[in-house]
């Protein structure tokens, strides 16, 4: 068992009082680089320590497997064992399967993989006409509600402002009833109902509330910007009428309201809990003096409210200035990126310790291709958990098998001679492939999962390959995704959570960042945050880009989340960088000549540009095209014209048809010439994309 006072001994004033406060309320505000999990961890195990807590009895919940799986490791390290730290669901589900059959006398339901089906038999059932659009609109208001409270009684009462596809709030409702009554009949629950059927045994069965407060005497509640009602409420449930609960946040990263998250439970835990102990860490250890700067320039230029409340405080000596960085369009933009990273490398920053954040994925393809033009190594982070690709499985399995083998005297290797060996057969060569695709996917994954190893030996050269398989399989749990030496592509929502030496923002222009679909003050309010974020991951080196046109196009203005940044002379308008001349392309269609649905001749040049019979059914994504509709009808309203104007119904239909990637995809398309492609193509691929990773995340839950 530690000492305590070397427990406390290791942490800044502020963690200090976090960590010693064992009773009572208490919420901690915690800015970025500030060290919450180390405050909260530390406050768990300072609590074993002293003997006022049993670990058996102390419940900490997060987010996210990978956050579960890192606090579990830090509290074994800090002699905290036992205690049992969860993501929200994965703690109720456990609750669930035990009291349930106590409760109902029979096993606890299976779990829905996609509540779509039911939710079209539900409305099928009323007459209720749905396409894919509508259907998918009603999927989510329906999981909106659940994570909400709100019932399909009350649905009505509730949807003040809402929109879904045309339907009126009745009809919801109805559908939203009809729905939960066919997942009744079949014995099945969604993901909403693992946490609404363990708030409902601990609000109906006084025994079952009882034994969990006997088994769980301490809440800690990480990430508590991030709570929805629902999770909200069982919290509540959970801690009943004792006053023993932590929560730590952070509402300037609040980026996930669009899944229920609302920052106003960690903002107003002081007024429901007037006895509380507000703690504000504002000390940050992770980035650099300029950085830190930044950021709370970034977030004070959002006025008085509670999320430009903590303003940090560097804590690492100065560094560079943070570079503003304009180009003339993309493809410059791309090159000096390149050629920031080229630089640190010489300077001894390591490519794993790089990374280069974006709005949206499909402005990735640019950025890959000057890295390649110049041999530096990058690893592309999609949604796709790290440990649930198919490869990934693989080499584990062939890993662990493996390493029950005792290689003969004859054959005896290294160890990292045996491990490139195995993997070598499934795809990994000591040489990057060049290009894209599921090559340098596959082969990005294996070479992870080599650094991992190379690590493991440099720091024990003595580690075998049992070793290093029982480590990969603890990473696995914990979803602690290994860096391998490459340049980190991502997504800003991705990158939260992650930190490396040296970032580029990338695409900080209007139209991106805020994103074309943000309309709302609030929605405003979450790409701002969303840029914090970005910032706040870089710990010493931070560029900030944009450029004024996608590829020598119409002009566009920097992002107006800068404007603290940028001299005032430069604002609204550039800050250097000549224009891209322009130059003459050819323009190119190509229309198709089979039908993609049933593979026949298309004979109109109608049928052609659709790239399917008009009778044949559509092979488009019905949402993605209701959502082009809707930016269209933004744009025309703006530019008072005509939607026709902007474009026909015809081009967008072929635009959903064609989900194109990249410009190249979108000249391919009749309809979209040049000068509609520089105007609009950015705005109608950011939206391409983010209806592709819409499906991703769907399918990933």
């Amino acid at each position: 068992m530690p000492d305590p006072a070397e427990l406390l001994s290791a942490l800044d004033p502020e963690q200090r009082v976090v960590a010693s406060t064992l009773t009572g309320p208490m919420a901690v505000l915690a800015g970025a680089g500030t060290g919450k999990t180390r405050a909260i961890t530390h406050r768990i195990a300072y609590g074993v320590a002293t003997g006022v807590y049993d670990p058996r009895q102390v419940l900490a919940v997060t987010f996210t497997t990978r956050a579960a799986g890192e606090m579990r490791h830090r509290l074994g390290v800090l002699g905290a064992r036992g205690v049992q730290a969860k993501t929200f669901h994965a703690a109720a589900l456990g609750q669930a399967r035990h009291f349930w059959p106590r409760v109902h006398r029979t096993a606890f339901p299976s779990v829905l993989d996609n509540k779509m089906s039911l939710v079209a038999e539900a409305a099928g059932r009323l007459r209720v006409r749905v396409d894919t659009a509508t259907l998918r609109d009603l999927t989510g208001e329906i999981s909106w509600s659940k994570v909400s409270n709100v019932t399909p009684d009350g649905y009505a009462r509730h949807a003040s402002g809402r929109s879904v596809s045309g339907v009126d709030p009745d009809t919801v409702g109805k559908v939203f009833a009809g729905y939960e009554a066919l997942k009744r009949d079949r014995d099945r629950v969604d993901f909403e109902d693992i946490l609404l059927c363990t708030a409902a045994l601990l609000a109906e069965h006084e025994e079952v509330a009882a034994e969990f407060r006997r088994t769980y005497r301490w809440l800690v509640v990480d990430e508590y910007q991030d709570v929805s009602p629902l999770q909200q409420a069982l919290l509540d449930l959970w801690r009943g009428d004792r006053s023993d609960i932590c929560v730590v946040g952070d509402p300037a990263q609040t980026i996930h309201t669009f899944a229920g998250a609302r920052a106003d439970h960690l903002i107003d835990f002081p007024r429901r809990h007037p006895e509380a102990q507000v703690v504000r860490l504002v000390r940050d250890y992770r980035s650099t003096p300029q950085v830190v700067k930044a950021a709370n320039l970034v977030m004070s230029a959002a006025g008085s409210g509670p999320s430009a409340s903590i303003t940090l405080q560097a804590q690492r000596p100065a560094g560079p200035e943070v570079a503003l960085v304009e180009s003339a369009d993309e493809s410059a933009e791309a090159r000096t990126v390149a050629a920031w990273l080229a630089g640190l490398a010489e300077r001894g920053v390591e490519w794993r310790e790089m990374a280069v954040l974006f709005r949206v994925n499909s402005q990735s393809p640019s950025f890959e291709a000057a890295l390649a033009d110049r041999g530096i190594p990058y690893l592309v982070r999609n949604a796709e958990r790290f440990y649930d690709r198919a490869e990934v499985r693989q080499a584990l399995l062939v890993i662990r098998t493996e390493a029950r083998v005792t290689p003969t005297d004859g054959e005896a290797q290294s160890t990292l001679a045996r491990l490139r060996g195995l993997l070598s057969g499934l795809g990994w060569s000591a040489e990057a492939p060049t290009g894209a695709g599921a090559v340098r996917e596959r082969w990005e994954s294996l070479a992870a999962l080599i650094a991992v190893a190379d690590d493991l030996v440099a720091a024990d050269p003595s580690v075998d390959l049992a070793g290093i398989s029982a480590e990969l399989d603890r990473r696995a749990e914990a979803q602690q995704v290994p860096s391998a030496q490459g340049v980190t592509l991502g997504t800003l929502h991705s990158a939260k959570g992650l930190e490396w030496d040296a970032v580029a923002l990338v695409g900080a222009h209007e139209g991106t960042l805020p994103f074309v679909l943000a309309q709302s003050p609030a929605e405003v309010a979450e790409e701002r945050r969303l840029l914090y974020v970005g910032i706040t991951r870089a710990r010493e080196h931070l560029q900030i880009s944009w450029s004024r046109s996608r590829n020598g196009g119409s002009k566009r203005n920097p992002s107006r989340f800068l404007d603290p940044l940028r001299p005032a002379e430069t604002r609204n308008h550039g800050v250097g960088g000549a224009r891209a001349p322009r130059t003459k392309q050819s323009r190119r269609t190509v229309q198709s000549a089979t039908c993609r649905s049933c593979g026949m001749h298309l004979e109109s040049a109608a049928e052609r540009k659709l790239g399917r019979h008009t009778g044949c059914d559509p092979t488009y994504d019905e949402g993605l095209l209701e959502t082009l509709r809707e930016w269209r009808r933004q744009e025309a309203a703006e530019q008072k014209l005509p939607a026709y104007c902007i474009f026909t119904d015809a081009t967008l239909t072929a635009v959903a048809e064609a989900e194109p990637t990249d410009e190249r995809g979108l000249l391919k398309i009749h309809g979209l010439g040049r000068v509609k492609v520089d105007k609009y193509g950015e705005h109608v691929l950011a939206i391409v994309d983010n209806a592709r990773s819409e499906r991703s995340s769907e399918k990933d839950c």
